[in-house]
């Protein structure tokens, strides 16, 4: 190797390392995601309510959760999948949309169910959604995942805008139409303990109990069959008197496929803690689960309910962990190039070396093959290679390697002697 292009591959190496270490640089950010913008529900409904209990537990590890408030699932689902929005997670009601593969969404758990109720007047005992035939029902409002799910399920009955009054109200306005007579029954959708729930349990009003709950599911499979047992309200006035069968939605936690790995881990140990106990409709530990269908399960979600949280956020704080996990993932590639070209170094300036003392050793080898075929050499050939060993002599002697060489020079010097030594021989064979 020439010394021009010795010097160009160091060149290259060194820009080749500033390369890697300037896209370091440019990839490592200097700080982690802080924030997380969900979107929930109305300001008072049982999204809210779950964001509002995830808050001080991300907290606790540095992230706030930026809490902001739509109509419903619907508007949930139109703000994640576009791709350019503030929104990173939010809750979708199970059966309100039809994901796209290119929606670029994917579900970390299934929290909690969500159970639907109709509150009706009259004497009447209501068990089939048939019976509302030409009466005046709200079904929600426009956006939400309620006003969708009591569509179908009234059209799975026969009741149509066309042949009933369907009106679009929110929970407050619904109630207080039924509380005054101008409504004959209402959809509602949320928790036993919320708050609009236990005014309509403790109210007048009659529930409806789903008789044909098992035909429904089985249309409508995201929805499930679940029991409000008898008294669950008030055991002293033992409210309700009977087992009452509802439909339930699935409220998903959903976020975007680009959500950091690190707060996905943080977002399943709030929704654990959050949504882990038991309650009327389920046992202690059943949510959250990975039960749904309706968009791509997380990698992160998979690997969590398998095994846990990553060691490492196991034992370090996040901040600390995220920090580590963040630029391992960069530096051990990065190393690997770095460790790779350190090694490579010393073995090609080793080789440069050796090539060097190479060179004189073939000149040797040439001369000595030379000496052996010429059987009668004449004085002016053995004065010739007398000169040519010399000049190899010589130029070896100028020679300069590092003093961990030097036994390769001074074998140099010991094949050097043998052929002079060699050349010597022949001239006295020559004068006798």
């Amino acid at each position: 190797m020439t010394p021009r292009r010795w010097l160009l591959l160091v060149i290259g190496s060194i820009l080749l390392v500033a390369a890697l270490g300037w896209a370091l640089a440019a990839i490592l950010k200097p700080a982690i995601q802080r924030t997380i913008v969900i979107t929930t529900g109305a300001d008072k409904g049982i999204y809210r309510g779950f964001a509002d209990r995830y808050a001080p537990l991300l907290k606790r590890d540095g992230i706030k959760l930026d809490i902001r408030s739509s109509s419903g699932s619907i508007e949930n689902y139109e703000r994640l999948k576009n791709p350019d929005s503030e929104y990173e997670v939010g809750f979708i009601q199970s059966g309100t949309t039809r994901p796209k593969e290119t929606d670029g969404l994917q579900t970390i758990a299934s929290v909690s169910y969500e159970p639907i109720w109709v509150f009706y007047r009259g004497d009447a005992i209501v068990d089939r959604l048939a019976q509302l035939r030409g009466k005046r029902v709200s079904i929600g409002v426009a956006g939400s995942g309620l006003l969708n799910v009591s569509q179908v399920l009234l059209a799975y009955s026969g009741i149509t805008s066309s042949n009933t009054t369907l009106l679009e109200m929110d929970a407050a306005k619904a109630y207080q139409a039924l509380e005054e007579g101008h409504l004959d029954a209402a959809f509602f959708i949320g928790r036993p303990d919320a708050e609009m729930q236990r005014t309509l349990l403790n109210s007048n009003l009659k529930l409806m109990s789903f008789a044909q709950a098992d035909a429904l599911v089985q249309k409508f499979p995201s929805l499930s069959k679940i029991v409000f047992p008898r008294a669950s309200t008030s055991i002293v006035n033992d409210l309700p008197q009977a087992d009452v069968t509802l439909l339930a939605a699935t409220a998903l936690l959903v976020s975007k496929d680009t959500l950091h790995p690190a707060l996905v881990y943080l977002l399943l140990e709030a929704a654990k803690t959050v949504h882990g106990g038991e309650d009327y409709f389920t046992p202690l530990g059943t949510f959250p689960n990975l039960n749904t269908e309706e968009f791509p399960i997380s990698d992160e979600s998979t690997r969590y309910f398998k095994s846990g949280r990553p060691f490492l956020q196991r034992y370090l704080p996040f901040w600390l962990a995220s920090f580590i996990e963040r630029r391992l993932l960069i530096l051990v590639p990065f190393m690997a190039v770095l460790i790779g070209l350190l090694q490579a170094l010393p073995r090609m300036a080793e080789a440069r070396i050796k090539k060097r003392l190479v060179v004189w050793y073939r000149e040797i080898k040439a001369l000595e093959d030379e000496i052996w075929r010429n059987r009668q050499p004449t004085p002016n050939q053995i004065e010739q290679w007398r000169d040519e060993i010399e000049n190899i002599d010589a130029h070896a002697s100028e020679i300069r390697l590092p003093q961990r060489y030097l036994q390769d020079v001074y074998a140099l010097k010991q094949a050097i002697a043998i052929v002079r030594e060699r050349i010597f021989q022949v001239a006295a064979n020559v004068k006798e």
